[in-house]
């Protein structure tokens, strides 16, 4: 590192623009009136100290940023690792939706079975929030792995609310969504061993195709295209 990166790398914005200032009034070079702006700064601690001073505190930012770095990393991993490992006899997904929210819902789900057993739902759930909707094609696709006699099943969702309110001790789950989070557990309960797996909303497109499909207004003989 020369002299002048480590004095640039010293200074504060106000310092630069000061030095730059400086060096053009005086035709001095940068890194003299680098030197002469930093000192001042420094006042009677003197130049060196606040050059050790302020080198120690990037050091001390860059340890701070690799740290954070590093914390994202584990948390993107440890993200990952709740919606991989081994793929289980049977997998649904379900997905809600609502237009607008509150408006009407849909909801849609897919399940597969191990010997290529594939079952879609795409059903109008009437009037409600997203969150209710979300919940509603959980209950759907739970009713339908029940119906099929699913077993080893690990069903895939993205909304955290829905995961995160089916795993919540009782008295922290959401009071307005009580009666959903009820049926729910009762249909797990029938189901031993199934695994709730949060996905993102890319991992999940076609439970989501299916939701929307039934959320959307049906089509009026006005807008269909003759030929």
């Amino acid at each position: 590192m020369t002299d002048l990166d480590r004095l640039q790398g010293a200074a504060n914005r106000t310092e630069l623009a000061a030095s730059r200032k400086l060096a053009l009034q005086q035709q001095l070079p940068l890194a003299e009136a680098l030197r002469i702006t930093l000192a001042a700064s420094a006042g009677a601690a003197g130049l060196p100290a606040l050059l050790a001073e302020r080198a120690a505190l990037r050091e001390s930012e860059r340890a701070r940023a690799l740290a954070r770095r590093s914390a994202r990393a584990a948390s993107l991993a440890l993200r990952q690792a709740r919606h991989a490992g081994t793929p289980t006899a049977w997998r649904a997904w379900f997905d809600g939706s609502a237009r607008p929210n509150p408006g009407r819902c849909g909801i849609g789900a897919r399940l597969l079975g191990p010997d290529g057993q594939l079952i879609e739902l795409s059903q109008s759930a009437g009037y409600g929030n997203s969150s209710e909707a979300e919940y509603l094609a959980l209950i759907a696709v739970l009713e339908a792995a029940l119906a099929n006699g699913a077993r080893e099943l690990t069903v895939y969702g993205d909304s955290r609310v829905v995961l995160d309110d089916v795993a919540a001790p009782e008295r922290k789950c959401a009071a307005a969504l009580q009666h959903y989070r009820a049926r729910a557990l009762a249909l797990l309960a029938r189901l031993p061993g199934t695994t709730l797996r949060w996905v993102p909303r890319h991992k999940n497109l076609d439970a989501d195709a299916l939701s929307q499909r039934a959320s959307s207004p049906p089509l009026l003989a006005s807008d269909a295209i003759s030929t």
